[in-house]
């Protein structure tokens, strides 16, 4: 605390006129600093709010990019079904004309084997007849 000086009519009127010039200067001192503490701080608050609104782009954009990701995996597992199936289609289809080639074939070897049985069976008797006609030659003559 500070003490003043003593005059005739009270306390020394230049004492408390400085004391009082050196509160005020003080005083616009603080109220300077506040102001300055002020401006930081809504600066800061201003910086907080523009992180808070990147945070929230970010956020957006990694739930989009999760989206895009689980749509891209979803068509490709759809893509790889229908591959699959139509893979499994294919090959059915494949067997199938497979089956009824050889089945054709089976069938034109069979009808190949009946025909040569039948013509050996006419050839034989053919040369048979051929013999006995040979044969028939010489006890004619």
């Amino acid at each position: 605390m500070k003490k003043f000086g003593t005059s005739l009519y009270g306390y020394n009127k230049e004492d408390v006129n400085t004391f009082v010039k050196e509160i005020a200067k003080e005083y616009e001192n603080m109220l300077n600093n506040l102001k300055e503490v002020n401006e930081e701080n809504k600066r800061l608050i201003e910086q907080i709010e523009k992180y808070k609104d990147m945070q929230s782009s970010f956020n957006k954009a990694i739930l989009v990019a999760e989206d895009a990701s689980n749509q891209i995996k979803k068509l490709a597992k759809d893509e790889y079904k229908q591959i699959v199936d139509e893979a499994k289609k294919n090959a059915s289809r494949i067997v199938n004309e497979a089956l009824i080639r050889a089945d054709k074939i089976e069938r034109d070897s069979e009808e190949l084997r009946r025909r040569t049985a039948l013509f050996k069976r006419k050839l034989r008797q053919a040369i048979e007849s051929e013999l006995e006609a040979i044969e028939d030659i010489g006890e004619n003559y």
